[in-house]
């Protein structure tokens, strides 16, 4: 049997939850997701909801309006309409009008590809200084947009993280991203975060997880114990 969690250093235990990973789901390449305007509006309409719900709200915003220029300056209204499907859209449409208007009085266009050529830590920085973009949002844009080295931290990471101890059972999942940042080499941050995602997705789900057949089963404390008791 493979060794227990307890026996190995978190770096070790991370590289060895990311080889059964791809071992179970497949490789994951950096895939980028588009420019840094798009990934940051998509990540912000996600908040609170689904991904059906959420791509379904960028979709109707992109069919209604071609440029993020004609968002910026729609009525508001017109503006949480076509986003209602992703949910809190009369606090989602004024926040992303407003960080639309800011870059555009900023750069004198409405783009983020600056971004590309600026560090890890300043492209965050930078982000988190728009008013509701939090953590989560900042390392999305950063990872998704232009592969920098960081490690987002949703639901799914925050629950598989602490099911396996190596966070905190009480650190929240701002504090998780740097906590598990430095667990991980910057190479392979992207395809641990995605590969996590899948796995929270399929297996080690909030609800009715499938401890059984989870490939992290020997690793992970809350799976043995559960298993135990069933």
């Amino acid at each position: 049997m493979p060794a227990r969690a307890s026996s190995r250093t978190p770096t070790a235990l991370m590289a060895t939850i990311l080889r059964r990973l791809r071992k179970t789901y497949g490789p994951r390449p950096w895939k980028c997701l588009g420019k840094g305007v798009d990934v940051l509006v998509d990540t912000i309409l996600s908040q609170n909801t689904s991904n059906q719900n959420s791509d379904a709200g960028y979709r109707q915003l992109r069919r209604r309006f071609k440029t993020w220029n004609q968002v910026a300056d729609a009525p508001v209204d017109e503006v949480e309409r076509h986003i209602r499907v992703a949910g809190l859209s009369k606090q989602k449409a004024p926040r992303i009008q407003n960080i639309l208007r800011e870059i555009r009085a900023e750069r004198g266009k409405i783009d983020l590809q600056h971004l590309a050529d600026m560090t890890d830590d300043a492209a965050l920085e930078y982000l988190l200084n728009f008013h509701g973009v939090g953590p989560k949002t900042a390392h999305c844009v950063a990872l998704f947009a232009f592969g920098k080295g960081v490690f987002p931290v949703d639901t799914h990471i925050h629950r598989i993280a602490r099911r396996l101890e190596l966070i905190p059972a009480k650190a929240t999942a701002e504090q998780a991203h740097d906590l598990l940042k430095p667990l991980i080499p910057p190479k392979d941050r992207y395809e641990m975060h995605v590969l996590q995602i899948e796995h929270g997705r399929k297996t080690c789900r909030a609800i009715n997880p499938k401890c059984n057949e989870c490939p992290l089963l020997d690793l992970c404390p809350f799976g043995r114990l559960r298993t135990l008791r069933s």
